[in-house]
């Protein structure tokens, strides 16, 4: 039985079958994507940033930092993964990846954007403000 307003809030919400995503389920750090996670990963929350690197890519690796911190300034709004591309070809392939890094910007489970390149943390943003 809940015990506070807010849990009773939330559990009445629940018996009418609303889809509750709490601020805990928003990481605050990039999640490790898989080819076998990407679709149940895109389709759980609502705007999602997937950078696809590989470990051998030096401009994957200016960028790493980047999505780090913009996961940190926007949890709780866009949720980030990271997806090896070369341990899950199938994402790519679906895709179309021909270069990385390169960044998925997935709305609603849909892909409604890509960024490629080593590109600036404002560029980055000003992508993600058209889907806020």
């Amino acid at each position: 039985m809940p015990e506070n307003s807010s849990e009773r809030y939330i559990s009445g919400l629940d018996l009418l079958g609303l889809k509750l995503t709490e601020m805990a389920d928003f990481p605050a750090e990039p999640v490790k994507v898989e080819d076998s996670t990407f679709d149940q990963f895109v389709q759980k929350y609502s705007l999602t940033v997937i950078d696809c690197w590989a470990p051998w890519c030096g401009p994957c690796r200016i960028v790493g930092p980047i999505v780090d911190a913009l996961a940190k300034e926007y949890s709780g709004k866009v949720v980030f993964g990271k997806l090896n591309t070369d341990e899950n070809p199938a994402v790519s392939g679906r895709f179309g990846i021909m270069a990385i890094p390169t960044m998925l910007v997935v709305k609603q489970g849909k892909l409604v954007d890509q960024i490629v390149g080593a590109v600036p943390k404002a560029k980055i943003e000003a992508v993600l403000k058209k889907y806020m």
